[in-house]
């Protein structure tokens, strides 16, 4: 099992006939309800009413979709594991789903009057590997909140928003069937995962990998608007050399964090994992917690 390292600061048969049905099959979707109120069920329809319209999406029913993730116990959120995204897509029955959350909220600034905002978060992710391949975080602001809804539904609505959905879903289709056909060198060499507590490690005679530095990621513009809390586990390959060589997101939480750990993971350097006294490569799990900042 993977320790967590808590940093404070996821026969073919040849034939035209198949070959046409290969083209014309469609890639199942899932929408999960975006909230209850009145502008998160008009979010959510909008959404689903876009992809249905394209011929290579099936739209799942929506009543079963909800009862599915009420069946697993989903209850809304966006800051998930991505064995917890694989369990929630394997009972959608879909191979993507896609969740969010939309609200229109009352402001105030000293820079001007009371003003209205509507926003939604949109979350797209892979049933089959638990990746998400897509946020965003539309938002409008105006006087009055009918017109900040009716801004955010038209943006939702235009073409150019459907076709990014589309081109998400099918470029993660894309690489994921292109990493399915990757023929795996039996000879690598296996990283080894480094036990659950340095206790453990002991035992085995492991000295676990040190970072040089603890470097904190930044806190994204992005998240900063959202108000985002949340926490970003990576998966970290550190090599005999103490360099880091591949890192891959074991629970997302959008909004830019996810960028900014990996890119500020990439920085590190370690102390190597040792083994009677030789350094050896280790795969360890670094989390990340994300609170925003005091006003």
């Amino acid at each position: 099992m993977l320790r967590f390292l808590v940093l404070a600061f996821l026969v073919v048969f040849a034939s035209s006939h198949s070959s046409a049905q290969t083209s014309e099959r469609k890639t199942s979707v899932s929408v999960l309800d975006f909230g209850t109120t009145a502008i998160a069920t008009s979010v959510t329809s909008k959404i689903r009413s876009n992809l249905r319209a394209l011929v290579e999406f099936n739209m799942l029913d929506a009543e079963m979709t909800s009862a599915a993730a009420r069946g697993i116990g989903y209850a809304g959120s966006l800051n998930m594991s991505v064995v917890e995204a694989r369990d929630l897509g394997a009972a959608l029955s879909s191979e993507f789903f896609i969740i969010g959350d939309a609200q229109t909220l009352r402001r105030s600034s000293s820079e001007k009057p009371i003003y209205y905002e509507s926003y939604c978060s949109i979350f797209i992710i892979s049933s089959r590997s638990g990746r998400l391949i897509l946020w965003e975080r539309p938002s409008f602001q105006d006087a009055s909140p009918k017109s900040t809804e009716d801004l955010l539904l038209q943006s939702i609505a235009a073409p150019e928003t459907v076709a990014r959905y589309r081109l998400a879903i099918k470029r993660a289709s894309e690489d994921e069937a292109r990493l399915r056909s990757l023929i795996l060198d039996p000879n690598e060499p296996k990283v080894e995962e480094a036990p659950d507590d340095e206790d453990t490690a002991l035992d085995q005679g492991l000295r676990l990998p040190r970072p040089y530095r603890r470097l904190r990621p930044d806190y994204p513009d992005a998240a900063a608007r959202a108000e985002a809390e949340a926490t970003v586990d990576v998966v970290v390959d550190v090599g005999s050399d103490g360099e880091v060589s591949q890192v891959q997101v074991a629970r997302w939480a959008g909004f830019g964090l996810d960028e900014a750990t990996v890119a500020i993971v990439r920085q590190m350097h370690f102390f190597p994992a040792m083994r009677s006294g030789s350094a050896i490569p280790m795969r360890v799990l670094l989390r990340y917690n994300f609170r925003k900042p005091p006003k």
